[in-house]
């Protein structure tokens, strides 16, 4: 072979190599490409807005999802009530037209009036004692309530504590609650612990409470510290009552008919993302609180609390209502309070 053509022996060779490794690369992409396309993308129904702590949670648990399957699993998820309000999307989880969302135990307790247990006046001592309920075997037989319902519980999201806050005085006695309208949601037992402390429920919707308390419609509410600041409530109501009478904790579900469709393995790696992500929105709730409390007190909040005895008298207002909402279940409601006295 003379030189000329090998030359040309091997630019036929370097144009056919050029040739397979394009060839090679192009069928890489689209392999790739394929893997990397989901195989299920679900939705999620969030309330609040981005920066809320179960926001950022639930993006936090898409993260990982989608990072643990390898894309397989991709979950989009819809804030600021953009999928519907809370019965709408309820009835959307039902039929498997929203996959995930995130309820209050003050919603499921209607269809699950057992749940009713775990959102109780002064039931916890603090948010330690009401973990070491939801975490342990006590936490699990109360979501074992949802087994044969259209929805599977996946893990248990913080809403903090509620406390009185109130337009006029501050409230450091039971009398000091006589005859105050104090907004609620629609809940019965709310409207009867209100009832059961001397004052006046009036149920509201929540966007109408900066108003009613301006206009002195009402004299009250309750609500969490960063509910109370984003909400601007300390303007027209600038005594903050720290009584934490309630500790409502919520609910990350899936739709039983979207569980249903997926592989055991991508069940596992959901749940196990979903409990992850719980850890994560409860620092994220921790640090909000905080956050809250201090920008409260640079605006001029007068915070109270109430001392042993007096916070002995309202735990006793609220016999009748244990004897309403816990007959029956006596034993439990002495379960839960056991594990307060733990260590103590």
């Amino acid at each position: 072979m003379n030189r000329k053509r090998f030359r040309n022996y091997l630019i036929l060779l370097s144009m056919a190599a050029a040739v397979l490794a394009a060839g090679l690369y192009l069928h890489m992409r689209k392999k790739n490409r394929l893997q990397m396309q989901p195989e299920y993308v679900l939705t999620y129904a969030e309330n609040q807005t981005e920066d809320y702590p179960t926001t950022r949670a639930a993006f936090h648990f898409a993260q990982l999802v989608r990072e643990r399957t390898n894309g397989k699993v991709e979950i989009q998820i819809h804030p600021n009530s953009s999928l519907g309000d809370e019965p709408a999307v309820m009835e959307q989880l039902e039929f498997g037209g929203i996959d995930f969302t995130r309820f209050s135990l003050a919603t499921l307790a209607d269809m699950f009036p057992k749940l009713n247990l775990l959102q109780m006046p002064y039931l916890y001592k603090d948010s330690e004692h009401m973990w070491k309920v939801l975490d342990g075997e006590l936490g699990d037989m109360f979501m074992a309530e949802l087994d044969d319902s259209p929805f599977v519980p996946l893990s248990w999201y913080d809403a903090g504590a509620r406390s009185f806050y109130t337009t006029s005085r501050p409230v450091t006695r039971l009398e000091d609650l006589t005859g105050l309208r104090i907004r609620t949601a629609e809940s019965n037992l709310m409207d009867d612990i209100v009832y059961a402390l001397g004052a006046v429920p009036v149920p509201m919707a929540f966007d109408q409470v900066y108003q009613a308390l301006e206009t002195g419609q009402i004299d009250g509410a309750e609500n969490n510290w960063p509910s109370y600041e984003a909400m601007n409530h300390y303007r027209p109501a600038p005594y903050f009552t720290e009584d934490e009478h309630m500790r409502i904790p919520e609910m990350q579900l899936v739709s039983r008919k979207t569980w249903d469709k997926l592989p055991e393995e991508y069940q596992e790696i959901i749940l196990g993302c979903a409990r992850e992500s719980a850890r994560y929105e409860r620092r994220l709730w921790s640090e909000q609180v905080r956050s809250a409390k201090s920008d409260m007190a640079e605006a001029g909040v007068f915070t109270s609390q109430l001392d042993a005895g007096e916070r002995e008298k309202f735990i006793a207002a609220m016999e009748p209502v244990y004897d309403k909402y816990c007959a029956g279940y006596e034993d439990l409601i002495s379960a839960i309070r056991a594990l307060g006295k733990e260590g103590s």
